[in-house]
């Protein structure tokens, strides 16, 4: 059962608010990763092609704890991935800033990328522990906040500080992540269910894994997409405003907007959302989503992009907690991390795919083809999601006669 406190800031358990608050700090000391790859390159003098190697790699650690963080988040417990996932993180900064050498370089970039996307699927399971459902896409659309609140701090903050040498870089990323940790170690319990508290989810009493959960499938399926979607912005859009004779500043001028539509809209935007449905909800900023990228065919000037950037935000905002909270109804309670993994392992090999895939592509029909496929994916996924809904439905009925013959036998 979630967790509720009496009084409590936005009507959010406290653990939620200190767990909110972890997000923060990581997020606004998050200075490394931004920074990877000048910092391999001009710093240690390594070549691009050892720094792509260097970022693949990171990126194989996020893939591998996404899913296996989740997984160990139902087994040993949310709190205790949530805590060794920021060790990991410390160890694994301080290393790789004070490593020489490729094969250190490499096993300490793993290590950070295991350390920060494992605690992703903890954290998000820990809500849907702690948070009633009916509150679970605030909550979620708050850490989602949080993250973005921070990370543009950190984009400006780390500028500086970088410019009293790159060590001071790591030792803060580091410093922040512990932190973090002792938020957790302190005022967070371990929120995983006992086992006898988890739902039964099939007619034999069994628990379906995830790829037989009920609209599970749908969703991964329109996840895939959605990121695919949501990474066109740093692959296709740069070379379309380029190709468009805009400059690097313009293109860094319309992705501004991004920020700052998440920072002033994403709360308000959220309590807008919550009137609907998740599924119609979701459906509904898809929809706005597509129609802002496919607009960016169209349009010229900084001016113009800029405005499609804000239309496709207004859509980002409402699709990630929007899918936590959708992930999280179709979870049993004791498998959340293990739900949570999978949506996060599905997103990160959409990230992986979308640049391979827009190059090609570009490279056949130009960058006007991708706006145009990207809204046509938005379209199929609304589809997706208005399916999701019915499925839902579908299932709640056939669980209202099992729970009225239950109160009778009662």
């Amino acid at each position: 059962m979630p967790l509720r406190s009496a009084g409590a800031p936005g009507g959010l358990p406290g653990p939620f608010w200190w767990l909110w608050g972890g997000t923060l700090v990581t997020s606004a000391g998050g200075f490394v990763v931004p920074f990877m790859a000048i910092y391999l390159t001009t710093v240690r003098g390594y070549s691009v092609f050892f720094t792509g190697v260097t970022l693949t790699t990171f990126g194989v650690g996020s893939g591998i704890a996404s899913l296996f963080g989740g997984i160990l988040a139902d087994r040993v417990g949310r709190r205790t991935v949530l805590l060794a996932s920021e060790v990991l993180t410390v160890a694994g900064m301080l290393g790789l800033g004070l490593a020489h050498g490729r094969v250190p370089v490499l096993l300490f970039t793993l290590t950070v990328g295991v350390g920060l996307n494992a605690t992703r699927p903890a954290r998000a399971a820990a809500v849907a522990d702690l948070v009633a459902p009916q509150d679970l896409p605030r909550a979620y659309s708050l850490i989602y906040w949080a993250t973005n609140l921070g990370f543009s701090m950190a984009a400006v903050t780390a500028g500086l500080a970088a410019s009293h040498g790159f060590l001071l870089l790591f030792l803060v990323n580091a410093l922040a992540n512990l932190l973090a940790g002792v938020m957790v170690y302190l005022r967070v319990p371990e929120t995983r269910p006992p086992p006898e508290s988890a739902g039964v989810t099939d007619a034999a009493g069994a628990q379906r894994p995830p790829h037989r959960a009920p609209g599970f499938p749908v969703l991964l399926g329109s996840v895939l997409m959605l990121g695919l979607l949501f990474q066109q912005p740093l692959v296709a859009l740069p070379l379309t405003m380029t190709g468009d004779g805009l400059s690097a500043a313009d293109y860094g001028a319309a992705m501004m907007m991004n920020g700052l539509v998440i920072a002033v809209l994403q709360l308000p935007l959220t309590r807008l959302a919550g009137r609907l449905r998740p599924e119609h909800a979701l459906a509904v900023a898809t929809l706005v989503t597509g129609l802002g990228m496919g607009l960016t065919a169209a349009v010229h000037g900084t001016v113009g992009y800029g405005a499609t950037v804000v239309l496709w935000s207004l859509g980002e905002i409402v699709v990630w907690p929007t899918c936590m909270a959708l992930v999280a109804a179709l979870s049993p309670p004791d498998r959340q991390g293990g739900y949570q993994g999978w949506f996060l392992s599905v997103w990160s090999v959409s990230v992986a795919l979308a640049p391979v895939l827009s190059a090609r592509v570009i490279e056949a029909s130009g960058t006007t083809a991708v706006w145009g496929a990207c809204l046509c994916l938005a379209v199929v996924c609304a589809g997706c999601h208005l399916l999701l809904a019915r499925l839902r439905g579908e299932r709640r009925a056939e669980a209202v006669p099992g729970e009225r013959a239950s109160a009778t036998h009662s």
